[in-house]
């Protein structure tokens, strides 16, 4: 690993950090370096706060050292007014020498504004160190603004033999998960702008979709309720988060916090959905349930990633796990002493 890559590696780090609260901007991380010691780092914390270049320069005691200093960041600089003022202009007010790029800002406002502004007023720049691990730190921004979506994570747990639940029509769901795993769909939750379930999965397993084992904020509900059947008293309809109801009926309905879209059932509703959770500005969505709803978002390429959690219990019969199609890269991670397993669709430009 280059010195370069060092730091650059560090910003990818820090850039993590703002992953529950970035967006919708990118996460970015910075870090500034004088004679091989840094003397101080940053990352974009919430969205309409200041950018990760300008927590950085704020975080060095002696600012006098800047002249003679490299500053590294994951992502080209912006050279936009937004809600904060152009982190290039600071750079160059700064007189910092030196600065090294991860990648590119895809962004039409940016997109090699930022590059061209610092060279311009005679900075050295550097771009496309470990460039695809920045990009990819960047994927779900990116998605949205190329293919006009969420980005979307498909998410359930499994048994051994492949199925997600018993058939019933009452009672409680099968418990595959333990409560430390449920801890961690709780972190995912928290790490997503919105969730999905169809009407099935919310009659049935009555669920609230929260945070409550995770410490995050609470992601807006979805939910498809096609004839709008489902009772006031779930628990999706307690009012205490933000809930958008997709439905073909016109309703006046009035409740706290509860927003019914109507969309046309007769055509595919997926890319109905995504044009609503594009204009609502929401980045990120996770599909938790049911089967035949995720197996949707797979069967139409309509996703980016999936998650699943494989129980050692066996079922022997019940309602199948959605299937993915082998060709797509996966991986396998150990948590808790449960097997999870990741795959991504490789296919989706980003």
């Amino acid at each position: 690993m280059t010195k370069d890559e060092k730091y650059i590696a560090r910003c990818i780090q820090l850039a993590k950090n703002g992953l529950c609260n970035a967006a919708p901007n990118p996460m970015v991380g910075a870090v500034i370096v004088h004679n091989d010691h840094i003397i101080g780092e940053g990352y974009h914390i919430r969205c309409g706060e200041a950018h990760a270049e300008v927590n950085a320069i704020r975080s060095v005691k002696d600012e006098s050292l800047l002249k003679d200093s490299t500053i590294y960041v994951s992502l080209e600089p912006c050279s936009h007014y937004g809600k904060t003022p152009p982190c290039a202009d600071l750079i160059i007010e700064k007189n910092i020498p030196r600065v090294v790029i991860g990648c590119m800002d895809p962004f039409s406002l940016v997109a090699g504004r930022g590059i061209n502004k610092l060279r311009e007023a005679g900075i050295e720049v550097t771009v496309g160190i470990l460039q695809e691990e920045c990009q990819n730190l960047i994927r779900r921004f990116v998605t949205f603004h190329t293919n006009r979506r969420p980005y979307i994570l498909l998410k359930w747990a499994q048994s051994a033999d492949g199925f997600i639940d018993k058939m019933r029509t009452e009672g409680k769901p099968v418990v595959l998960s333990t409560p430390l795993t449920s801890m961690l769909v709780h972190k995912k939750r928290a790490e997503h702008v919105a969730i999905l379930v169809g009407r099935k999965t919310a009659l049935l397993d009555n669920p609230s979709l929260t945070t409550r084992h995770w410490f995050g904020k609470n992601p807006i509900r979805l939910v498809i309720d096609k004839n709008l059947t489902l009772p006031f008293n779930l628990s999706l309809f307690d009012g205490k988060q933000r809930t958008l109801v997709f439905t073909q009926k016109t309703t006046t309905a009035s409740q706290k916090n509860i927003e019914y879209i109507s969309l046309d059932f007769s055509r595919d509703i997926l890319p109905q959905m995504m044009e609503v959770l594009y204009k609502e500005k929401i980045q990120s969505l996770i599909v938790e349930g049911g089967s035949t709803l995720l197996q949707s978002f797979i069967d139409t390429h309509l996703w980016d990633e999936a998650c699943m959690e494989v129980s050692p219990i066996f079922l022997t019969n019940g309602i199948k796990a959605p299937q993915i199609s082998k060709k797509y890269p996966s991986s396998t991670e150990k948590h808790f002493g449960r097997i999870l397993k990741y795959v991504v669709n490789n296919k989706v430009n980003i």
